[in-house]
């Protein structure tokens, strides 16, 4: 694809509405002395003044939604970012159509969440987590290897990994190096994948879930994925797989999971994103969990969509998104672009 001109001309304005960084200081040395940078840190499109989004060249955002709501509004805005890898908050199409390029920064976190969802599992295997909460709640009667009541030898077994990104690749390379086989699905990957890495490849969801011991998620929200992890898919795992989700909470239907585990199909399941965030108890894995309910004990860890958390990948994730919108601005380099297909279209 042609990069295409940047229309706007310096000094540029970035507008970063809900940016969790208080202090610019990546974003300025990026960008240089003359960029306008708005950081007004809000919670809705509704709560920034119109100004600010009618007269910016580009977008930097995390959480609020640019939707059919706000793209009427972006009159000189040329790119968005979606500082993080998922970009599900971003209308692709309404972008396109007003020629807004839209990007991501998909590899700001990447070895972080393959080593969360790696930790899930060793946390699993050995129990650290069930035998400190066992000691912490009684000395004496905790001093027992049996509260590890999800223990098991991880060499040998089958790490089967859904996406096999940059992330899930991560993933499966670790998986590895604990002598574990390794087997994936993702339709998205060329023939001959397989052979470069040597991990065997399942031809649809279903042979995977059915030959995996553990599973990890590594695919991206979308139509395509939403809810794709349902009563269906559950009883298509291996029985007493382990489930573990360190992508997004909506691709997996919670219910299904928590019947999973109580009916035995899952032996345990590593939790860091739900469809519902921040956690509710109207969410029945949840509630489930909170309730420490018996059949559940020991066998699920939940955290707060914290994978791709660390103060490296922070940084990492502010400059590599600064990045992509000054070089584009400036330049007009186009990098992780992922609605190219609509603004093509729109050529």
């Amino acid at each position: 694809m042609p990069q295409p001109v940047p229309k706007s001309q310096p000094p540029f304005t970035i507008l970063f509405p809900d940016s969790r960084a208080e202090h610019q200081d990546i974003e300025r040395e990026v960008a240089g002395p003359h960029t306008v940078l708005l950081n007004p840190r809000k919670a809705s499109f509704e709560a920034i003044e119109r100004k600010a989004w009618e007269t910016c060249d580009a977008i930097i955002v995390s959480r609020v939604p640019i939707d059919s709501q706000v793209v009427p509004h972006l009159h000189r805005t040329r790119i968005v970012v979606r500082a993080g890898v998922g970009f599900d908050t971003v209308d692709l199409e309404a972008c396109g159509a007003a020629g807004i390029a839209v990007c991501n920064v998909p590899d700001y976190g990447t070895t972080d969440v393959a080593d969360t969802a790696i930790a899930l599992m060793l946390t699993l295997a050995r129990g650290t987590a069930a035998l400190d909460t066992a000691l912490r709640a009684d000395l004496k009667t905790g001093w027992a290897y049996m509260n590890n009541v999800t223990s098991r030898r991880l060499r040998g077994l089958c790490f089967g990994v859904i996406g096999l990104g940059r992330i899930g690749t991560a993933a499966a390379l670790r998986a590895s190096a604990f002598g574990m086989s390794v087997a994936f699905f993702d339709p998205y990957r060329p023939n001959g994948t397989e052979l470069s890495y040597g991990y065997r490849r399942a031809r649809t969801l279903e042979e995977l879930l059915g030959m995996a011991d553990v599973i990890s998620l590594h695919a991206p929200l979308s139509d395509e994925t939403r809810c794709m992890i349902d009563a269906a898919a559950v009883s298509a795992m291996k029985p007493g797989a382990w489930f573990i989700n360190t992508a997004r909470g909506a691709i997996c239907d919670s219910a299904a999971l928590r019947d999973g585990l109580k009916s035995g199909r899952l032996a345990a399941l590593g939790i860091d994103a739900l469809p519902e965030e921040p956690a509710t108890l109207e969410d029945p894995l949840v509630a489930a969990w909170q309730a420490n309910e018996p059949w559940m004990r020991g066998r699920m860890l939940l955290n707060p969509h914290a994978a791709h958390y660390s103060p490296d990948s922070m940084i990492d994730m502010r400059r590599k998104a600064i990045e992509t919108v000054y070089g584009y601005l400036k330049d007009g380099t186009l990098i992780n672009c992922v609605n190219e297909a609509v603004l093509r279209n729109r050529r």
